[in-house]
């Protein structure tokens, strides 16, 4: 791996390092936290969806 690609990887987690900080300081941290759980509660919702339609037919087993 390259110098600039080790620079541009350090330079990526520092700025998400940095976004997330000021995301989680002042009157920013509750919005933030709101904007997380329900994004959450999103996915989790959709994901118990996605399980609860597949359907699993094993009576076609096939012996070798």
């Amino acid at each position: 791996m390259g110098t600039t690609s080790k620079l541009a990887i350090g330079v990526s987690i520092a700025s998400g390092v940095l976004l997330a900080a000021w995301l989680l300081t002042g009157t920013r941290k509750e919005k933030t936290k709101k904007f997380i759980a329900k994004g959450t509660a999103t996915l989790t919702k959709t994901i118990k969806q996605d399980r609860s339609q597949v359907i699993v037919d094993d009576s076609d087993i096939h012996y070798v």
